[in-house]
């Protein structure tokens, strides 16, 4: 995996006037925003970046390292010093840190109940914002980017840019669902979710939207009609000859 990887998909994510499409998503704790992001860039043919898999990444290396989470010059030392590969491929995403595939281990509980010390970290947050912009400037298809202050800070210039919501009550359930394997009780995953957005809410803006930002409730909508939804935001302009390349 490299940070640069490049799909064989074909290059149908430029517009008319060859200008790159970027997707930009915001939207709290088990909105849906990767799965629907994945869904887009893949039907789209573009590229898929999990911002959030970058702070989960650190998380877990500063958790291997044994490093107090709260030393935050300790923590962003050790990103600085650290390599990220993401394979940006909707299909089958996936990232290592320092050659080590974290894909599976970054959303294990103790990493998601750890995360916020880390993404609350503003020497952190300028580091990965700094690998994001680079790696959404050299997705030469077009990409779809996912995360907290997308819309507003990594990406506020792209071609959409989108608010995903859901009541708190439908994202714990599904969160709780996606954790299953970990048999994790609800009480522990509501923490997980309300208590991640409430701390993060102090320097990411997710739960509000920003001027000329789409919200889409996804609460009561399939995973399927939240992508079609956001699809349709796509400038005609900017559809080209994309096909659903989920074929």
């Amino acid at each position: 995996m490299t940070d640069q990887h490049q799909t064989s998909r074909e290059p149908i994510g430029t517009t008319t006037s060859n200008r790159r499409l970027v997707i930009a998503i915001d939207g709290p704790s088990g909105s849906g925003k990767s799965s629907t992001a994945r869904g887009v860039a893949e039907r789209l043919g573009l590229a898929f970046l999990d911002t959030g898999a970058m702070y989960r990444a650190i998380t877990w290396l500063a958790l291997q390292e044994g490093l107090d989470l709260d030393d935050q010059a300790a923590v962003a030392d050790l990103l600085a010093h650290a390599s990220m590969d993401i394979d940006q491929d909707p299909r089958c995403p996936a990232i290592a840190i320092n050659g080590v595939d974290v894909s599976e281990a970054i959303r294990a509980p103790e990493v998601s109940a750890a995360v916020s010390a880390i993404a609350t970290n503003l020497n952190i947050r300028a580091d990965l914002v700094a690998r994001q912009k680079k790696l959404i400037a050299e997705a030469v298809d077009g990409i779809v980017a996912e995360g907290r202050d997308i819309t507003t800070v990594v990406a506020p210039e792209a071609d959409v840019r989108v608010l995903l919501v859901a009541d708190p009550a439908a994202r714990v359930a599904r969160r709780h669902a996606e954790l299953a394997e970990h048999q994790m009780d609800v009480d522990a995953v509501t923490d997980q979710v309300i208590r991640r957005d409430r701390d993060d809410s102090l320097v990411a803006e997710f739960e509000s939207a920003a001027p000329g930002v789409h919200v889409v409730d996804s609460t009561f909508l399939s995973l399927e009609e939240v992508i079609e939804t956001i699809c349709a935001f796509v400038p005609v302009q900017g559809l080209g000859d994309r096909r659903d390349r989920r074929g």
